[in-house]
Parts: C-alpha cells; structure tokens; sequence
C-alpha cells in the first residue's frame, strides 16, 4: 500500500487515455499525423511509422507480421519521435514492438527527457519486448527511439496502464548448502529489503568518506577490486591492501562487503607504449584466448587459469577466516566483449564461471560468498545453481535519476523472479521516490567512483543528499547491529515487500 500511496502522491488522480497526435514539424524531419487512438485494455498502439523520422530513419514496408502499414528502419543515426496527449497522470508499461534480424541490438527510450537502454535481442520475425514503465503527465508527452546499436526495426510503442505489481517469489537459500552462517545471514536480510528499500553502495573506500563530508551519511556497502592480486600484475609489482580495507569495513564498522576482479589476463600481455601491462584485464590488450584455454585443460594456459583463480582464493580465504561475508561479482560485464573473459562469446564464460565456481567453493572450501551474476542477456546466463543474485551494470547520462525500469524488469525476467536483482555498478543514482513509484525494486545500488560520484554533475550535490537522507534508502547507520551475529535465519525466507 505504501508504494500505491506513493504512485498516487506523485501523479494524481488517474485519468481516462486521450488521442495520439503527431509533434510539430522540425526542419529535417518528416511527419505522418496519427488518428486519435480508443482505450483499450489491451493497451494504446503509437505506430513508428506515423511519427516524425529524422534523418537516416525511413519507413519499412518489406516483410510481413508488423501492424499499421509499415515500421521505422533505423540505421546508425536519426530517431523516431512520437506524442501521445493524456489527459490525466498515470503510470504506464511501455512495451516496443520490433525486429532485429542482424543480431542483438541496443535501443534509448526517451519519455519526456528520461533515457533508458532497451536491449533488443536478436529476432528475424516482430516481436515485443518491455520498455519498463514511464510516469506519463496530462496533457503532452514525448516518446522518442534513438539508435545506441543501431540496424533494427521499430514497429510500434505500446502502452498500458501499469497494474500494481505481484510479491516477489525470492528466497534467501544460497546455491552453496555449506555457506557460513554470517554469509546466509547476510542472504537473509538482502532479501528482507527487496521490495521493501534499496540498500546503499558505493565503490572505493576514499569515495565512501567523501560521501560522508557531503551527507552526513556513509553507505552500507563498501565495494572494492581484487585486481591488483591478479599474479600477472604482480609479476609486475603491483601490491594491495584492499583485504585489510574489507575486513576493517566488517569488523569495525559493521558493514557489508562486495567484490568485483579486473582479472590481468594470466598471459600474454603485450606490455607496450599504449597497451600496458596494467591495462591487461581488457580484451584488445592481451592475445589470452579463454576458448582455448578451457578446451585444452593439459595447455599452459589452462593451468595459468587455475593458478590465477588459487591465487584469488587465497585472498578470498583472508576474508574467511576473518568471518567476512562477500558479494562476490565476478567476470562481469561479460557480454559486452570488452573484457578477455568475455571476448569469446556466452559458452567460454559460462564454461569459466562454472570452472571458477567449482574450484572455490568445493576445492578451497570457499563458503562465505554470495555469487553475483553480472549479465542481462539469457544465453549468457550460467544457470540457477551457480547464481545466487544476479546485477547489471548502467551509467545513464549525466543528471538522469530514472529509475532504470526497463533493466529492471528484464533482469527479473531473466531470473523469473526467483532471485534477487541488483544495480552492480551505476553512474547516476536512480531517484528513491521514482524506484518506489515504478516498483524498480534493486536490491541494492553501488556508484562506481572519481567523477562519477564527485563531479557534482554526474550526482549533483542536492541528489546526493536526497538519496542519502530518504527513508526508503538504507545507509551503514541502519543495518541493523545483529547483521551477521543472528544466524537463525535459515533458507526460507522470502523477498518481496508490500507494493
């Protein structure tokens, strides 16, 4: 009831749907006026090819299975933009109707000014895929489709007045039966908050204090790199402390601890004049074939693989035997191809994770981590009993707080709800009051750090005060102080607050 009190103060009453109609002409663009559009039940159909096409964007008639009498056919630039007239408030699902016969493609939603990214997965037939949900205001709003990967169809927007959504279905067991009981403690408590408040984090512990200075507030998660014990950085004279900043973290200040690994690439670093050994963990900066690797477990490579991840381990038992708890997020971001581990395609990084699990957990004894999936995409995904959470990472453009609601949802499609979902990295904090009014329920948000966090452009001073200081956000302040020492709490706990 809390979140429908919310929706409720921030749009108004709910009124009944209006006309669709077409913007003014800009020079440069070309305009198709829309008929006025019927409620439906079934939602409100804006056809792309009645909108305004800008530049490389023309209309498609080829093919069969797009409604209206055509679709948008967007190539590298341009956009479609298209208006729909309200007359009252109200919160929207947006659904995108369309076709990506060239692969896995990208798209920006724009609703009046907010921009979320809408992965388009690869399709040669229309289909529709959710758009999140959009806060949409009486009388005229915007709804523009900007090419990120571009060399997709858009058929049409559609959309239906949100309904209150369902409790969620999480449960707090650990794929690990043996996890430590600070670590199933830890579990239980995540998904006592989902769907309740979002839990705060930020990267790097000297961005942690800066927040302080500029809030009052410290984050109640401190996220950190295993990098730098990467053996091939080592080698190279690298060192870190990061441990000891963790394990002070938990046992001084109570907090909670998550981990990403920038993982050096085991060998073949180039190690030249703009690409630098450090710079080794990135796929064009090191020759190391993952797919090679794994399919000849006898190869040198392979067994630099496993070195790397004992090495890893060792410091993972640090945190062990100190009785830390760990959001453990590694190989993340795999998808984009950036990163070695993912440079391969879906089928060598799930074969790794599964590897990098196995060793860890049965061959270390590794309990105390939590294994926080990092991926949005469904053929990447490594499998329920390897994932215990699963995180997407997002940097909005610079002062846009939307509540990434799009993500969102496709991440709990991906899960089918049965896990929890979180914001592993993100630029912008996504606005308290947004979250709650469109049921974004991220478990928890970590800002990644430098000018991301204190430029005061990209988080300015005022939002950051806000986040900090709203009630449905939680802070180090507000864990509670029996965190990790009630260990009653067993495996049959479930996520999902009243919405």
């Amino acid at each position: 009831m809390i979140r429908l009190a919310l929706i409720a103060s921030l749009l108004g009453s709910v009124g009944s749907h209006s006309s669709i109609h077409a913007a003014n002409v800009d020079e440069g663009k070309r305009v198709v006026k829309a008929a006025p559009a019927s409620p439906s039940a079934e939602g409100i159909k804006l056809e792309a090819e009645n909108g305004i096409l800008k530049d490389s964007v023309s209309i498609g008639t080829e093919g069969t299975g797009y409604s209206g009498s055509g679709y948008a056919s967007f190539q590298s630039d341009g956009s479609v933009t298209l208006t729909y007239n309200a007359a009252a408030p109200e919160l929207y699902d947006i659904s995108i109707g369309y076709s990506a016969p060239f692969g896995d493609k990208k798209t920006h939603l724009v609703v009046n000014g907010a921009t979320s990214e809408v992965s388009l997965a690869a399709a040669s037939n229309f289909v529709e895929v959710s758009g999140g949900k959009a806060m949409l205001q009486a009388g005229t709003n915007t709804i523009v489709i900007e090419p990120y990967w571009g060399y997709y169809y858009i058929d049409y927007i559609k959309l239906t007045a949100a309904a209150a959504p369902d409790d969620h279905d999480v449960k707090s067991s650990l794929t690990n039966p043996n996890a430590t009981k600070e670590t199933k403690a830890l579990m239980s408590y995540l998904v006592s908050q989902y769907g309740n408040k979002i839990i705060s984090g930020q990267q790097e512990l000297s961005s942690i204090e800066w927040i302080n200075q500029q809030t009052g507030k410290l984050p109640a998660i401190f996220s950190t790199d295993l990098m730098d014990y990467s053996p091939s950085r080592v080698e190279y004279g690298a060192s870190s402390n990061e441990v000891e900043k963790m394990i002070s973290w938990y046992k001084d200040r109570g907090g909670i601890v998550a981990l990403c690994w920038h993982w050096n690439a085991p060998t073949g670093l180039y190690n030249e004049p703009g690409k630098e050994w450090w710079r080794g963990f990135y796929t064009e900066f090191t020759t190391f074939d993952v797919q090679y690797a794994l399919e000849n477990p006898d190869s040198e490579d392979y067994q630099l693989l496993i070195r790397d991840i004992d090495a890893i381990a060792l410091q993972l038992k640090r945190l062990q035997d100190a009785g830390v708890p760990v959001l453990w997020r590694p190989l993340h971001e795999a998808e984009g191809g950036w990163f070695w581990w993912g440079a391969k395609g879906s089928e060598p990084t799930k074969q790794l994770w599964r590897l990098m699990y196995d060793r860890l957990t049965n061959d270390h004894g590794l309990n105390n981590l939590i294994w926080v999936w990092n991926s949005e995409k469904a053929d990447w995904y490594p499998g329920d009993d390897v994932v215990d959470m699963a995180s997407i990472d997002i940097y909005n453009p610079a002062g846009d707080y939307n509540s990434i609601s799009a993500k969102y949802e496709s991440m709990v499609s991906l899960v089918n709800d049965k896990k929890l979902v979180a914001l592993a990295e993100n630029g912008p904090i996504p606005d308290p009051d947004l979250l709650q009014a469109y049921g974004a329920d991220w478990s928890f948000f970590n800002t990644w750090t430098g000018s991301i966090i204190n430029d005061g452009i990209v988080n300015t001073a005022a939002h950051l005060n806000k986040v900090y200081n709203h009630d449905y956000v939680i802070t180090l302040d507000e864990l509670p102080s029996d965190l990790y020492t009630n260990c009653d709490a067993e495996d049959s706990g479930s996520g999902g607050g009243t919405k």
